[in-house]
C-alpha cells in the first residue's frame, strides 16, 4: 500500500503562543485532507502547547542533543522532547550544519538518540551551490547519507530523509523538477544500498522554497514522498495550499 505524502512544516525560529491559532487551523483542515499526512515542528517553547491544541497532525522538534541528559546547558534531549509531546525530530538541517558546525557524525548521533527515545526522525541532506556547480551534488549528498543515517534496526518506519538543496532555501530559487527527480532517484539508490529492501520504505521529502504555487509540480517529481516546508508553513493559508496539492496528487 502506497504511503501518504508527508507534509512537514518547519517553523524554525518563529512562533509565540499567538501562532497557536495557525496550528489549530491547520489541524482542523487536516481532518478533511486525509490523503496527506501533516506535521508541524514548532520551536521548543511551543511543542507542548501545539500538541494540546492540535490533536490530528504530527508535532515534532527541530533538533535534539545526542545525550539523554547531563551538563549541556541550553540543549534538549530526545527523551525531554518526547515528554513534551513531540513525535519526531528533524536532525541535520542545513542551518544546523552551517550555523553550528554539525558534522555527519553528530547528525547520526542525534538520529540514533531520537530513535532510542522512540521518536521518528527526519534526516536532512543537501548540497551548496558551489558543490552543485562543481558537479559534486550527488556525491556530497551520498556521503551525507552514509554518515548521517541512523542504524534503524527494526525501526525503519520511523526514518524519513529530507533533501534540501541549500542554495534554494529562502532564496526564491527552485531547482527544476528534473533536478529534483534526479537527486531523489539518487537518494533512493543510496537508501537501498544502506538498508537493503527496507530502503524502499523510507519517504524522501523535498525541501527548498516549496510554495502553494509550485507544490503540485515538485510533489509530482520522481521519488518525492512529501515536502519539508519552511516559510510557507507559518500561516495556515499558505501551508494548506501545499497540503491540498499533496492530497490532490493522490486523487490523480
Amino acid at each position: 500500500m502506497a504511503q501518504r505524502p508527508y507534509i512537514v512544516g518547519n517553523w524554525k525560529m518563529h512562533g509565540t503562543r499567538a501562532m497557536l491559532s495557525e496550528a489549530r487551523a491547520i489541524d482542523r483542515a487536516a481532518e478533511r485532507l486525509l490523503k496527506a499526512e501533516v506535521a508541524l515542528a514548532p520551536p521548543f517553547t511551543l511543542i507542548h502547547a501545539t500538541r494540546k491544541e492540535a490533536s490530528l497532525i504530527g508535532v515534532g522538534a527541530q533538533d535534539c542533543h545526542p545525550a539523554e541528559g547531563g551538563a549541556h546547558t541550553g540543549d534538549i534531549s530526545a527523551p525531554m522532547l518526547k515528554d513534551a509531546g513531540a513525535g519526531f525530530v528533524i536532525v541535520g538541517h542545513s542551518e544546523r550544519r552551517a550555523d553550528h558546525g554539525e558534522t555527519d557524525a553528530v547528525v547520526k548521533a542525534k538520529a540514533d538518540a531520537a530513535l532510542a527515545a522512540s521518536l521518528g526522525v527526519i534526516v536532512c541532506v543537501g548540497e551548496t551551490e558551489e558543490q552543485r556547480d562543481a558537479g559534486k551534488a550527488e556525491e556530497v549528498v551520498g556521503n551525507q547519507l552514509k554518515g548521517s543515517l541512523p542504524e534503524a534496526a527494526g525501526m525503519i518506519e520511523k526514518v524519513t530523509v529530507a533533501y534540501e538543496p541549500v542554495w534554494a532555501i529562502g532564496t526564491g530559487r527552485t531547482p527544476t523538477v528534473e533536478d529534483v527527480g534526479a537527486m531523489h532517484r539518487s537518494i533512493r539508490e543510496q537508501l537501498n544500498a544502506i538498508y537493503g529492501d527496507d530502503g524502499a520504505e523510507i519517504r524522501i521529502l523535498y525541501g527548498g522554497s516549496v510554495k502553494p504555487s509550485n507544490a503540485a509540480e515538485l510533489l509530482a517529481a520522481d521519488e518525492v514522498g512529501g515536502a519539508l516546508v519552511g516559510g510557507a508553513s507559518l500561516t495556515a493559508e499558505q501551508f494548506l495550499g501545499i497540503i491540498v496539492a499533496a492530497a490532490e496528487r493522490e486523487d490523480n
